[in-house]
Parts: C-alpha cells; structure tokens; sequence
C-alpha cells in the first residue's frame, strides 16, 4: 500500500546557515516555527601559516549546493512538497572576506576567516594614523581598529594577492562576505548574480557607517579599499534575486523562489530568538561565543569593550535596530582543538563525557587565545595557554577547564554589558550547536550566578534568516506581528553553587588571562611570499618579562 499522504502544510521557508565550522540548509513551516527537516555538511579550514585561517570559498558553495540537494530528498521521503517552499533566507559568518572574478565566477584567493590574525601589522601601521582625540573610525563605524573586520583582511589581499590586484585594474574584482558570495552564485553568478549585501554584514566591514546606513567615502579611503568592488547594501528582509539552480544541483523545484533574507548570523540569531525589544539579549556559541543585547533604534557607544552594530532593518521601510555585542572569538573552536590537534577527544559530543567523570578542573585553567582576545580586551599579542597543572592533571580535567573557559569568558562580556546597560540581566538567552552540552549549560549558570534558558529548538540562526525572508514585501508568509509569533519550549538552568565560589573561580580565571597577555611581538611583514617569514611560528616568539610588564597595547582607541 502506498504511503499515506501527510496533511498539506502551510508554506516553507528554507534557510542556508553557513557558519566558520559547517553549513546546514534547514526548511520550516512559516505557520508554526517547526523545524521539517535539514543537512549539515562540515567545512575544512586551512592553516596556511601560524595565525593564517583561510577556507575555499567554491567548498563553501558546494556544501551548500549539497545541503539544499540532501534536504529536498530527505522532505520527499517524509511526503513533504518542495514547491512550498516560498522564500530562501541566508545567515553566514559575518567578516570573513571573499575576493572573486565577475565574469569567470572563480574566487580569487581562499576567503580569509575572520579569525585570521595576518593582518596585525597592517592595523598597527594604520592604528598609528588615526589621531588620539578622534577616532573616526570606531565613530562611525562602533568597532575598533582590529584583525577581526573585514577592511583590513581586504587591504591584505589588495596589497599581497597580484591575482586580486590585476582583477581590481581590470574591473573584475568583487568583494563581499560570505552572504554576498552565496547570493551572487545563487542567483546566477557570471550570469548576471546579484552583488549585494545586508546591513547587518556591512556594519562588521569597518567600511560601513552606521549612523547614515552607507558606505563611507573617508573610510575606503583611508583603508584605499576602491568603492566599486563593494556590494550594493539592502536590507535584511527584501527580495535580492531568484533562484537560479545549478546544474550539478537536482534540487530543481527551487528553480526561481526568491532569497530574500540576509543577516550575519549573530544578527539572525538575535532574530531567531526573538529578541525584538529593547534590553533583550542571546548568546550563541558556535566556533566562537557572541553576546548581543538589542539597543532598539539608537546607536550605544561602549565604554566597556563592546562593539556598537546593526541588529537587523526587518524590510526596506522599517527602521534599523542597534546591538551592543561582546565577541569571543574561541568557544567551540576550542573543542574542536582538543579533537583535531591534541586527539584527546574523536568526537565533539566525548567533551561532556570526559569533563563529567571528574566534575572540576581540579584547579586547571585553559585560556584559549588562539587568536589574541577579543571582547573586552582586544588584545592581540595574547595567546592560549593552560595553567594551574600538577602531575594529578589528566585529560578530564582539560577538558572539564576548556568548558569553564567557554562560561568565563561569556561572564567576562556579560559584565561588560551590565556596565554599559546599566541593568544587569536577569537570565541569558542562549542557541546554537554547543547548548546540547548539559555540563556546558549548568556551568554557565554557576559562573554567571543566573538562570540560562536554552530553546528546545536550537537552531535559532536559521530560524532568524528564515523569518526574515519569509515576512519579507512581496512573499509575506511569515508574520512578524508579536501576537503571531510561536511560543518557544524553553529548557532552564539554574545556578547550583553558592556565589562566593563562583566568584572565586572567576577571579582566578581573570588572573590567567592576565598571564596570556603580551605574549607574541609583532610579526614584521606581511607579504605574500614565503620567503619573508620568519620560520619559527608565532607560538615560540615569548617576549622578554619587562615586554610583558610594560603590557603593549597595539590598537588605538581601543579599550
């Protein structure tokens, strides 16, 4: 007997996610919030060089390609219409910075992660030409002069990339983060693509002025980025293009279904969670950790180590939204690590097992500065380092310190936001891939000393895009309205030691950060060429006691 059909559901919105680690293609019933079905593909990151973090930007459109293609096969089996699907949203990691040829649609370089750090020199040399009492970069812009943005990774490759170079002489050069990558292939690429962005994304380029929602002539120039290769900036929730399927993809039903939704995934995240009012604040930790706590319509400077940037404009009519954001640049990266390089782990899921069987670090600390530390102390010459260890230290209480080092240093951009708010949060809000982690969640709310409420759907950055593309003008399959909007299952965590003992581990904690600090100097050069690097890697470059006293602070302007 044939399978029965399932009730007809409402419309679809499908949603791409590609974040530094994986990409998923997720599909959601636009009447009810529900997760139907998705695929996830893990993407490879190269280490060309200490410090260097590059991907293939063709890999990362190729994953995609596949998880739409997997997807669409898996809601067959399950009797579910691909032609419902009415709208694509699009939630990417935000700075990463992709180079490619307009007219062959190859990319031009790797796309430099936002992680990369090879870029330090270039933001000291130009730290030392923005004056003291008037950093108009950060004023415009709510960021600070750092390796993290993508401004300084596309100075990079103009000054280093003689493919990139040649391509910008020759008027063939683009430039975008990933969104604008995978919304030109997507609607056509060479074939007439759509070159455009979001908001959300050019507020994290240090191009982009937030107060006028455009790109800014005195920061190209000062950054001498030329204007042309720059993608055209909409909002985050309006029709950029149609589908236009490629033909390695069998998915061909989604031929010519509007994308219409694009938002750096924090930004999505934010969304997803439904933070929609002013005060309201996530966590998603994902590669990284970043904490967002919505503004409303005004800009809120940070007197405490955070970034000032857009959270969302919800349709080309409706107002621009603000966030204050704390950025850790290592959380998931960390397990991975403990997977990938030290092989203490074979699977990300084995953490909570390990760290479970002894329940403590036993006085171990892990400060995972791979890449310097972002907020609140943007400071570049720190890295990682594990202190505290007697010869009772195993690999339970490594891993047990790696989970802890993921809650400090979200206490760490908590406390900031306290300070800029002026109103302490009363809970945290938190999604993504490492909330599954029970340990993970229950440690958080000891060393925050409030509750943690965690989505029983997780997958809050897809949810994000996908509302936005389907409430946007033209397709309308998803109301915004707050009276329309899905209640959400929360799971809770509640503190469970006393507060003196969390305060006590967080002091220690902050005492090893300090011992991470001033660790590396300068690299000297950045070309492109081998040849001018030096051959020991920056992790054995320990400067001298008095460098670490004097505690060299690279960026300024910065807290």
């Amino acid at each position: 007997m044939a399978a029965a059909k399932k009730a007809v559901l409402g419309p679809l919105v499908g949603a791409v996610d590609q974040g530094t680690s994986s990409t998923r293609f997720l599909v959601f019933n636009s009447k009810t919030a529900e997760l139907l079905s998705h695929h996830q593909v893990e993407i490879k990151q190269e280490f060309p060089r200490e410090g260097w973090v590059e991907q293939d930007p063709k890999e990362i459109l190729h994953s995609v390609y596949e998880c739409i293609e997997k997807t669409c096969e898996k809601l067959g089996q399950l009797n579910i219409d691909i032609s419902n699907i009415k709208a694509i949203g699009v939630s990417n990691q935000r700075e990463t910075t992709v180079v490619w040829d307009k007219l062959t649609g190859e990319p031009l370089y790797n796309a430099v992660v936002w992680l990369d750090l090879r870029t330090q020199s270039t933001v000291e040399s130009l730290s030392k030409r923005i004056p003291g009492n008037n950093n108009f970069v950060k004023s415009k812009t709510g960021l600070p002069l750092s390796t993290y943005f993508s401004a300084v990774k596309l100075r990079w490759l103009l000054d280093n990339v003689r493919k990139v170079q040649k391509a910008v002489e020759e008027d063939r050069a683009l430039f975008g983060t990933v969104d604008s990558w995978l919304i030109w292939s997507l609607t056509g690429g060479a074939s007439g693509g759509v070159h455009c962005t979001d908001v959300t994304n050019a507020s994290r380029t240090m191009l982009f002025n937030i107060h006028s929602l455009e790109w800014d002539k005195e920061l190209c120039e000062f950054f001498e980025i030329p204007m042309k290769i720059l993608p055209n900036v909409r909002s985050s929730s309006e029709i950029y293009g149609l589908m236009k399927i490629s033909h390695s993809l069998k998915a061909g039903a989604l031929e010519g279904v509007p994308i219409s939704g694009c938002l750096g995934d924090q930004s999505a995240a934010l969304v997803g969670q439904m933070c929609f009012q002013d005060g309201q604040a996530k966590n998603t930790y994902g590669t990284g950790c970043f904490l967002l706590c919505n503004t409303g319509r005004k800009c809120v400077v940070s007197e405490h180590g955070l970034l000032t940037t857009v959270a969302y404009k919800l349709g080309r009519d409706k107002p621009v939204y603000y966030a204050l954001e704390g950025s850790v640049a290592i959380a998931g990266a960390v397990i991975r690590w403990l997977r990938d390089n030290l092989g203490i782990i074979k699977t990300s899921e084995e953490i909570e097992k390990l760290a479970k069987e002894v329940g403590t670090s036993y006085g171990c600390y892990f400060v995972p500065a791979f890449s310097g530390l972002y907020a609140p102390y943007w400071e570049p010459s720190a890295r990682g380092i594990i202190c505290g260890l007697t010869q009772f230290t195993n690999k339970c209480h490594i891993a047990f310190a790696a989970l802890e080092a993921v809650c400090f240093q979200t206490r760490e951009i908590l406390d900031a936001m306290n300070r800029d708010c002026g109103i302490p949060l009363s809970h945290l809000q938190v999604d993504g891939g490492m909330t599954n982690n029970k340990i993970l969640m229950q440690l958080q709310a000891d060393i925050l000393y409030i509750p943690v409420v965690k989505p029983s759907m997780p997958e809050t950055t897809a949810l994000g895009a996908a509302m936005a593309a389907g409430a946007a003008e033209g397709v309308g399959v998803w109301s915004l309205e707050p009276e329309d909007l899905s209640a959400v299952t929360m799971e809770r965590f509640e503190p469970q030691i006393n507060a003196e003992e969390s305060e006590i581990r967080y002091s220690t904690w902050k005492k090893a950060v300090m011992k991470s600090m001033g660790w590396v100097t300068t690299q000297s050069s950045e070309s492109g060429d081998p040849s001018i690097f030096c051959s020991l890697p920056l992790g054995f470059f320990i400067v001298s006691s008095m460098v670490m006293l004097i505690g060299a602070r690279y960026l300024s302007g910065m807290p």
